[in-house]
């Protein structure tokens, strides 16, 4: 979840004093990350951790009687420090069983209950089914559809042939040919959005629950978008050294200076790492004292030219490189 710093009183507010809320600055929202994924969708990687992420806030939510009622991408961002995706925006939010809010969701991410209930709330009448935090789920299985298929569902979610039966549709997306993901086997992730988009909110799984899918076990590498798009204090250089600069050891020492000393410009380094040998052979690891460094370095040194070749920077996991996980392949 994210962190609330503070709260304090703006009475120099057009309206008159407002309340006020002090949040953490976070990053890239999945919503920008599914315009940058090009109706290709996103990695399997990126759907697992935002789904285990988004999964473990709404367990803690749901537990503590709490229901977030406005999941869509727009409400989930990347924490570059904390390296994980947050929710935010709770203006929505309610205690279960006192819902104090009618209009609760938004449109392409509402569950069924929640529509019903608008419908009846604009005829000035009363529903008899209450909004339960199975609503988050309904939402969030949206969102890690749309995150699969990389397309807007909204129209899809609200046509008869989905109220008809969501589960063929939802079929037919994972076998899609247009589908990058479709060459994986998904049907762990497919089973596991089936579970949170029953019409019934009584057989939704709960949040507990569905972080003990299968989905979970399954260990996906990023892909090299993936460490470009999503910043971390780890920043890693590609196209810098030659194999011949690796085995003189002279050499290895002054490009080991020079990168040192050109990195630091951006911001204090933590630690720097040049495996000579496989994983990770030749490839540069910069860690900075916090991600808002690395991310002003990527921008400064992404195409800069060292020893007559383009530098390629991306970020990466720093829980990775703290373990000395270095990933062999560039995906």
């Amino acid at each position: 979840l994210v962190t609330l710093y503070g709260v304090f009183t703006n009475h120099y507010s057009a309206n008159g004093p407002s309340r006020c809320l002090l949040l953490e600055l976070l990053d890239i929202s999945v919503s920008e990350l599914l315009l940058h994924s090009s109706n290709q969708g996103c990695s399997m990687w990126m759907i697992q951790h935002c789904a285990r992420d988004v999964l473990e806030a709404l367990a803690f939510l749901h537990h503590k009687g709490y229901v977030h009622a406005d999941l869509k991408p727009r409400n989930i961002l990347w924490s570059a420090e904390e390296e994980c995706f947050k929710l935010i925006d709770f203006g929505l939010s309610f205690k279960e069983g006192n819902q104090d809010v009618k209009y609760i969701q938004t449109d392409g991410y509402r569950a069924p209950e929640a529509e019903l209930q608008n419908c009846l709330a604009q005829a000035g009448l009363q529903s008899e089914t209450e909004c339960t935090s199975a609503v988050d789920l309904w939402s969030l299985g949206i969102v890690l559809l749309e995150m699969f298929s990389g397309m807007k569902l909204k129209h899809t979610v609200q046509s008869q042939e989905w109220k008809t039966n969501s589960s063929a549709i939802i079929d037919r997306i994972f076998a899609s040919e247009g589908v990058v993901n479709s060459a994986i086997p998904a049907y762990h992730l497919r089973d596991l959005i089936k579970s949170m988009l029953h019409c019934d909110q009584g057989k939704r799984a709960s949040a507990e629950k569905a972080l003990c899918s299968p989905f979970f076990s399954i260990p996906f590498a990023p892909h090299i978008e993936d460490l470009v798009m999503l910043p971390t204090p780890v920043l890693r250089l590609l196209n810098v050294l030659s194999d011949a600069s690796l085995q003189c050891e002279e050499e290895y020492e002054d490009i080991l200076e020079d990168i040192r000393e050109e990195c630091q410009k951006y911001g204090p380094v933590v630690s720097l790492l040049i495996p000579k040998e496989n994983p990770g052979k030749g490839q540069v690891f910069v860690e900075y004292a916090n991600a808002g460094d690395s991310k002003a370095a990527q921008k400064m040194l992404t195409g800069k030219i060292f020893d007559g070749k383009f530098v390629v920077a991306t970020f990466y996991p720093l829980s990775a490189y703290k373990r000395g996980y270095l990933y062999q392949n560039l995906l």
